[in-house]
């Protein structure tokens, strides 16, 4: 997987123990939604 990428930003998330946001897995979400998601959450 290449940083930066989706998959990349779904594993991170999953990492941090997230598989669903609001109901829809990661997987349905765009690119630029998930590196956000992923900054929200870290912080």
């Amino acid at each position: 997987m290449h940083y930066g990428s989706k998959g990349w930003y779904v594993q991170e998330l999953k990492k941090l123990g997230m598989t669903t946001y609001e109901g829809r897995k990661l997987q349905s979400y765009k690119t630029h939604f998930l590196a956000n998601l992923l900054d929200t959450v870290k912080k």
